[in-house]
């Protein structure tokens, strides 16, 4: 590989304006076809104090910015990279694994929407004021950034989460330290480089690249960073919390799901089955608000199953470049191991594996034989204390099962240790409203799937998450609030 090493992309840290070697470097690779893509920094303690330093030093002038100002500058960053929208698609979908059809409609269009989002929203927030006549008082609140904030954001959705947390934090007038996943590094790079042109100053944004082990440590436990906004696994945000514990850090923590889809005997299934496989299948499963647990009333069941197994069948798995493919690598060797080993282990325990992995074979193109991909898989008799119906696998994998009534559905759908997102298929609007209200879950779609109003409040209830994100919630995080009295 290192004979290679000079023709590979190279990225490097972006710290106070300026782009910075590393001493040490890791290798990025390309999901499709197996081979080294890029070389990643290897930051660590020494990168992450550089970054928090050059973020304190921009703070007092970002902060002092009038909402409108920052508005503006994200409003510039959001066109700069909608205008290499192309670019930043093809580099997403080559360093993700994911299809450039899903890079190009979903990721890179959301990433640049969550800057203007933001650099709207921070307008319209305004405070609370009370009085006390018979004191001959008035109390008032006032908000104001809270200073440097961490960021760390996950593989599966690069530029689309980062941007996510980049653009409020910043919108509320504080400066940031990003750090990216290691495997998936390339557009937060491409989106520093946009940067001063959108009229960023130096300092307010900083990406440092690495491991969560190291950098994300780093930054964690950082004294000058008081604030860490986090999306990614739960067992590494219990190992955030511990680690921020002694600092008293404010946390935002989006973290897994083990979704439920509750399909009950009156379901439309003519929407139903093409949404639930894409809730089931889209980017590869590697989304924390797929579905993996489909929960079928039994009077429709066999008729639910052939038919969306049929469907599930039809998906195209191959180059992510090629615009037909509906199903592109996942992130890597090791995921698609475990991913498969999810199936192995169902077969184990005497579930029907009925499409995909190790049932039906693989076609890929001469480039892609040694790329990380696998068939959208649809598992059915497995029980409900199975790891399968259990732990989040994060790849196209989805159980469906039979339930008889509805006070049993909602509660083997509220079994597990997640709840971050459900869907529920009913025409009957009373039980939908029922259904809703008694799931164990921070989102609830009825009768659709990944709707969302970024107004809205965005995470999980027990372990998917602490915190919500959206408009006032993100603004709430990413500002302290202060109560002033004033006597008259």
């Amino acid at each position: 590989m290192m004979a290679h090493s000079k023709a590979l992309l190279v990225l490097e840290n972006f710290i106070g304006g300026k782009f910075v070697p590393c001493s040490s470097y890791i290798d990025s690779y390309n999901p499709s076809t197996g081979d080294v893509y890029y070389r990643v920094p290897d930051s660590g303690k020494e990168e992450v104090e550089a970054a928090v330093k050059a973020a304190k030093n921009a703070f007092p002038v970002w902060s002092s910015k009038s909402p409108l100002e920052r508005s503006q500058i994200l409003n510039k960053l959001a066109d700069l990279i909608e205008h290499d929208l192309e670019a930043f698609a093809q580099a997403e979908s080559k360093d993700q694994g994911k299809t450039i059809t899903f890079a190009r409609t979903v990721d890179i269009p959301r990433a640049v929407y969550n800057f203007r989002f933001f650099a709207s929203s921070i307008l319209h927030h305004t405070t609370e004021c009370t009085e006390m006549a018979t004191m001959g008082c008035v109390h008032y609140t006032s908000r104001a950034p809270v200073g440097v904030a961490g960021l760390i954001s996950p593989w599966n959705l690069p530029l689309y989460l980062l941007t996510w947390k980049i653009a409020p934090a910043i919108a509320c007038g504080n400066t940031v330290v990003a750090k990216p996943s290691e495997m998936t590094s390339v557009t937060a790079w491409m989106m520093c480089k946009l940067l001063e042109e959108a009229g960023v100053p130096h300092g307010v944004v900083n990406v440092v690249f690495g491991t969560g082990a190291k950098a994300g440590e780093a930054l964690v436990c950082h004294p000058d960073v008081p604030l860490i906004s986090f999306t990614g696994s739960t067992l590494t945000a219990q190992r955030i919390m511990e680690k921020s514990a002694p600092h008293c850090k404010r946390l935002s923590l989006e973290l897994g799901g083990k979704n439920p889809a509750i399909v009950f005997d009156d379901a439309d299934l003519t929407q139903c089955i093409p949404t639930t496989l894409r809730s089931s299948f889209a980017n590869q499963g590697e989304i924390c608000l797929c579905t993996s647990r489909i929960f079928v009333q039994r009077g429709i069941y066999s008729e639910f199953l052939k038919r969306f197994v049929a469907e599930a069948k039809k998906w195209k798995v191959g180059n992510p470049s090629d615009p037909t493919v509906n199903v592109g690598a996942l992130i890597s060797k090791e995921h698609l191991e475990k991913v498969r080993s999810y199936v192995k282990k169902a077969q184990a325990e005497g579930a029907r594996v009925l499409c995909g992995e190790g049932v039906d074979s693989l076609a890929l193109p001469t480039g892609n034989q040694k790329g990380y991909f696998m068939l959208p898989t649809v598992i059915a008799e497995v029980k409900d204390e199975s790891c399968c119906m259990q732990e989040e696998i994060f790849g196209p994998v989805t159980c469906v099962v039979a339930f008889d009534t509805e006070e049993e559905v909602i509660e083997r759908a509220n079994s597990v240790k997640y709840g971050l997102a459900a869907t529920v298929w009913s025409s009957n609007v009373g039980r939908v409203h029922r259904v809703a209200q008694r799931l164990q879950s921070g989102l609830v779609w009825t009768n659709c799937w990944l709707v969302r109003d970024l107004n809205l409040p965005f995470g999980g209830m027990k372990a998917s998450g602490i915190g919500r994100e959206g408009a006032k919630d993100s603004y709430e995080f990413f500002t302290e609030v202060k109560t002033i009295t004033i006597k008259h």
